[in-house]
């Protein structure tokens, strides 16, 4: 028995993402996702690091980035296994707890021997990636737990399989500090695979495209007799819908400025505001072919609100070169794989970001 009267303990599947992260668990052979304690399914990957030390995690972290954009941190994935631009003899840190455990301090050791000691400063505190993404785990682990009434200590998190060594392990220390039991890292196209139902008798080739918030992976699976082989890998760690957010954000500071004279990019504030915008309307794009972008934070000289009208074929135009960089992963794991378009027995859309009409139609003439 455990603290919540259940029986210890099952594990949980946890996606920890660029831009948003989830949990879910097993029940009756189908995955099940355990919304937060906000009663949303997906969380924001997005820490906010108060001037007292203390944290917010999620959609609180959000409400309060544009009042403290400096204690507030986007996209740390993009971080994590990478080299921090300090001298190598970088003094250790002497913070050493905030309610995570000690073994935090051996990991920052072992990562400034490996190189890979990336640092996050806020507040004259030093966080690495790692520390930043065991809040965004220890969130999810405790919305698990109260969803599910038990106490959970295990769990499977899955990664882009374009991940090396380096981010692999930085995934698995995140774990250790979040007081989870990391059981498994699992590529991020098998977990689509498992999930979209493909584990079948018959044997098929599956391509997996996946387009998330801050990364791109491809990967060519063979899947039958419940044996999931992958065949091979491709893409790029800094590339996702992030991206085509920064397109559209600048778009609009560089119009504003057009028009009014004034540069707004010096405004941590309003650059994140910008942003939000900018990601609605992407969205907005999907199902329609212009969208209007109201930005009521933002003023004219004469004190009225800015507003910007964009269309599908402009976003198109903003971001065709990030577009284009999914083409040469794409055909890399194809050669890789040692098979022709026309071998492919199924195609998995992954992330957010492949919901863009462009995103499909270079897709589809990519594989037919």
């Amino acid at each position: 028995q455990d603290g919540y009267g259940g029986v210890m303990s099952r594990a949980i599947g946890i996606d920890l993402g660029t831009s948003f992260s989830l949990a879910a668990y097993i029940e009756r052979g189908r995955p099940m996702i355990i919304p937060n304690m906000e009663e949303e399914r997906l969380t924001p990957s997005i820490v906010a690091i108060q001037k007292d030390g203390g944290h917010l995690v999620g959609r609180s972290a959000l409400d309060q980035a544009t009042g403290n954009p400096d204690g507030t941190i986007f996209s740390i994935k993009r971080r994590m296994g990478r080299t921090n631009y300090l001298a190598a003899d970088d003094p250790t840190p002497t913070h050493a707890s905030h309610g995570y455990p000690a073994d935090r301090e051996a990991i920052r050791h072992i990562k400034r021997k490996m190189g890979s000691d990336y640092i996050v400063r806020v507040n004259n505190r030093e966080y690495t990636p790692e520390e930043i993404s065991a809040m965004i785990l220890k969130k999810l682990k405790g919305d698990a737990e109260r969803h599910l009434g038990e106490r959970i200590s295990k769990a499977v998190i899955s990664v882009p399989a374009y991940f090396n060594i380096s981010q692999r392990q930085a995934t698995l220390d995140a774990g250790v500090i979040a007081g989870l039991d990391v059981i498994r890292i699992m590529d991020e196209p098998t977990a689509a695979a498992l999930a979209y139902g493909f584990d079948t008798e018959e044997i098929e080739t599956v391509l997996v495209w996946d387009l998330g918030g801050g990364t791109f992976d491809v990967s060519v699976l063979e899947l039958g007799g419940g044996v999931f082989e992958v065949k091979s890998v491709s893409g790029d760690t800094q590339l996702g819908g992030d991206d085509f957010d920064e397109r559209i954000a600048e778009w609009l500071a560089t119009g504003f400025q057009d028009e009014t004279g004034m540069n707004i990019r010096d405004d941590m504030a309003t650059m994140i505001r910008l942003k939000e915008a900018a990601r609605e309307a992407k969205h907005g794009l999907t199902e329609s072919e212009a969208v209007t972008i109201c930005l009521p934070f933002v003023k004219t000289k004469d004190g009225m609100p800015w507003n910007a009208f964009l269309t599908r074929s402009v976003f198109d135009g903003l971001t065709n070169d990030l577009l284009q960089r999914t083409i040469g992963p794409t055909e890399r794991a194809l050669k890789d794989a040692g098979i022709t378009p026309d071998e492919i027995g199924k195609a998995i859309l992954v992330g957010g970001s492949t919901r863009m009409p462009g995103v499909k139609a270079l897709l589809k003439k990519i594989i037919g």
